[in-house]
């Protein structure tokens, strides 16, 4: 099957200021464990002639909470206005395995005063930063992790000002395994989601074509008016439990669905997409889009089997594969931060799933709705918070996978109270 070139583009989210690290920037580093660095590093760049370098000591111990940091920061330059805005990071993280986390702050009086957020955080699983890649993270209000001196955060997450902020840093703390270099090339200012979206913006996703979805699910949002994306696995499509083509064509044609991917052949979902070879990958995904064309469905949206974007077997980009035939390609982390409009990085989208009272933390449904969770975040402080669903059960859920219906149809209140914006993945990229 010939390539199926994507519909839509995302725009290109200009930058009202911008810190490039070109000659004469003006940072410096600082930190008790810098090993080396170069603030000049004309070696690697992706704009201008040259980024930001800068290693951890990386005193490797047997003690994994050894820990070195290293920051790259610019105190008491002229004030900067976050009112509606986000920071944009644009980095390369020399070797993952090596890093803990990489945090970033705005402040005042030498950083006495500020707030920080995650830029990324290591895991052991799913990585939203993978080695040897220039990444770009937006930070936006929503998700700032913590604030200090005279900064504060309410309990619905909303910072004391967002003006006025004479300091920056951006800080690499490793993993206590050895030295971690990281290149930084730029910090931007970028309007954040609610300039667009002055409620939030919310999709509700739907992964494996589960039938009680088209049960459960869509009449709790049939009542708001709400649309979805369900990403379809083409050859499970009428088999036990799932949707059915009819059911499929409703949701789209009659309740105003996306009708997105998720893989053609159920047996290549269950391997991952990075558990395949570069073949299988190309073919199941040229399939999968034909199928949707071929069957009257207009999504162009595409969700990773398990969320997992990384490379096939024999070592070829996954999102490089799934580019060829969809605009987007959605994962299942959501650790640090949520997503922005437009996203940085479309074929990277973050999402949250485990929606369930069988889940602890952001996904069960009472943090969910209740003060400062990720409902009230997206509403008052920014992002567009993409929420991924399995199951939507009539009992006690079984696993993580299972949302029960009535903490769905709660969900769905909260959401309508709110004011926020539901829309498909497909519509926002529009």
């Amino acid at each position: 099957m010939p390539i199926i070139a994507p519909r839509a583009v995302p725009r290109w989210a200009p930058a009202s200021w911008t810190q490039n690290f070109q000659t004469g920037h003006g940072w410096s580093t600082t930190g008790g464990n810098v090993g080396t660095s170069n603030l000049n590093d004309t070696t690697e760049f992706v704009r201008g002639t040259q980024s930001v370098s800068i290693t951890t000591a990386g005193r490797a111990t047997a003690n994994a909470a050894s820990v070195d940091q290293a920051n790259v920061q610019r105190l008491g330059g002229a004030p900067l206005n976050l009112t509606g805005k986000a920071i944009r990071l644009l980095f390369k993280v020399s070797d993952v395995t090596k890093l803990r986390w990489i945090s970033f702050y705005v402040g005042t009086s030498g950083l006495a005063n500020n707030f920080r957020w995650r830029a990324h955080t290591n895991t052991t699983t799913q990585n939203w930063v993978q080695s040897g890649e220039w990444v770009m993270v937006t930070l936006q209000w929503g998700d700032v992790q913590a604030a200090a001196g005279s900064f504060s955060l309410t309990p619905d997450r909303v910072p004391s000002t967002r003006t006025g902020f004479t300091d920056l840093r951006f800080q690499v703390i490793d993993a206590g395994t050895g030295p971690c270099t990281v290149r930084l090339q730029s910090v931007e200012i970028v309007d954040d989601t609610k300039t667009s979206y002055a409620n939030g913006l919310v999709s509700i996703t739907f992964d494996d074509s589960w039938s009680d979805v088209f049960d459960n699910g869509r009449p709790a949002m049939d009542t708001y008016g709400f649309r979805g994306t369900t990403y379809t696995i083409a050859d499970q499509i009428g088999t036990a439990q799932k949707y059915n083509l009819a059911q499929l064509k409703a949701a789209q044609n009659l309740s105003g669905w996306e009708v997105a991917g998720h893989a053609y052949k159920g047996a290549v979902h269950e391997a991952r997409y990075d558990g395949s070879t570069a073949a299988v990958v190309d073919a199941d995904a040229a399939a999968l889009r034909g199928w949707l064309v071929e069957n009257g469905f207009h999504g162009d949206s595409f969700a990773y089997p398990g969320g997992r974007f990384g490379k096939t077997t024999d070592g070829v980009s996954v999102e490089s594969l799934v580019a060829r035939y969809f605009s987007t390609g959605r994962s299942i982390i959501a650790e640090d931060t949520r997503e922005a409009v437009p996203p940085p990085m479309p074929t990277r989208l973050r999402s949250l799933t485990g929606i369930s009272s069988a889940s602890a933390g952001l996904a069960n449904p009472a943090n969910l709705t209740g003060p400062g969770g990720l409902l009230d975040r997206a509403q008052l402080s920014g992002g567009w918070l993409i929420l991924c669903f399995h199951r939507i059960v009539a009992g006690t859920p079984a696993s993580s996978a299972d949302c029960n219906r009535d903490d769905f149809a709660a969900i769905m209140r909260a959401i309508s109270s709110r004011g926020m914006t539901v829309l498909p993945v497909g519509d926002v990229i529009r």
